[in-house]
């Protein structure tokens, strides 16, 4: 299968390596900003993905091959937009979105807004527990392809497939979508979390009524409330909690240590896609009526300039009632 990778980060350069091993024609498109040349020539770049390095058949390129039969959509969720609208893939070509996020201004998932500047192409979500320092290293990963295109998904699901990668599929989308996207923000408040010092008993706490927010806001946009017991729901926010490779739970610890925002998200090359998502699923949840507590919270400490304890406090102080109400 002829493959390109669009975005040279590091879960771009993750993908890229793995599906060249499973034997695909790959190439990575990488933006002149990006030095193309040197990773033509290391093969790696040490400030995304250390260590780890491109086989030698991996073509490095500047254009869109529109003759591809799939592209890989490896950019942040905030370029989605323009990426796929700039780069002319045939009709046929099936477009695999990997962004964990949702649209800030007109609040569509990826699916949708490859959709709205497509038409109608196979598009499938590749989503679940993944970081790029784990894929590239070979660790063992599982995560889940969604799409209402059930031919386009196997084929998602037998060209990443390998002894260290394993595909399951899905037709629910949507949560699939949303699950990938909201744990981000549930994440910042777990760096919060950490930061303070709070614990185990927090963060156990926090990842459960995480989880049962995504569910319900899931649940109200047409999702699959099974989705969210799922890799791209409750194995995604696990990782993403507590893992040291976290972009969005790093970004927490540092506000919790006494940085501003823009501080934080300055201290690292890496985009923390739940910054944005925090203000997407803000205005989602008010959209729908659904309360998300540690939502708001997390947008008001990250926006409004509210204390983390203060935040941590009104959460604990809310009025008590049936777990599952």
């Amino acid at each position: 299968m002829k493959i390109q990778v669009v975005g040279a980060g590091s879960f771009g350069l993750a993908l890229t390596k793995l599906l060249a091993q499973n034997g695909h024609q790959v190439s990575i498109l990488c933006r002149q900003e990006d030095n193309p040349d040197t990773l033509r020539k290391t093969r790696e770049r040490p400030d995304f993905l250390p260590g780890v390095l491109l086989p030698d058949s991996v073509e490095v390129v500047t254009d869109t091959e529109s003759d591809v039969d799939m592209a890989v959509l490896a950019v942040p969720s905030h370029v989605m937009r323009l990426v796929v609208g700039a780069n002319a893939f045939s009709p046929e070509t099936i477009r695999v979105s990997v962004a964990k996020g949702i649209e800030e201004d007109s609040l569509m998932r990826m699916d949708e807004v490859i959709h709205q500047v497509c038409g109608a192409c196979p598009m499938v979500a590749l989503s679940g527990p993944s970081h790029a320092e784990e894929v590239g290293r070979e660790r063992p990963t599982i995560v889940c392809a969604a799409s209402a295109d059930s031919v386009a998904c196997e084929k998602v699901q037998e060209a990443f497939r390998s002894s260290y990668f394993k595909v399951y599929t899905t037709q629910d989308i949507i949560g699939v979508e949303l699950g990938g996207a909201l744990k981000n923000v549930i994440a910042i408040a777990a760096g919060v979390c950490d930061g303070l010092g709070l614990g185990d008993n927090a963060l156990a706490a926090l990842m459960t009524r995480g989880l049962a927010e995504m569910s319900r806001l899931g649940v109200a946009m047409g999702a699959d409330p099974l989705t969210f017991s799922g890799l791209s729901g409750m194995g995604d926010l696990i990782v993403t909690c507590s893992s040291q490779h976290s972009r969005n739970r790093a970004v927490g610890t540092k506000i919790a240590s006494g940085m501003t925002l823009k501080e934080a998200l300055a201290d690292s090359p890496m985009v923390a896609e739940g910054v944005r998502t925090t203000k997407s699923a803000h205005a989602l949840a008010q959209r729908h009526g659904v309360e998300m507590p540690i939502t708001h919270q997390v947008h008001r400490v990250l926006f409004e300039d509210a204390d983390p304890r203060q935040a941590i406090t009104q959460l604990m102080m809310r009025e008590s009632r049936s777990e599952l109400e």
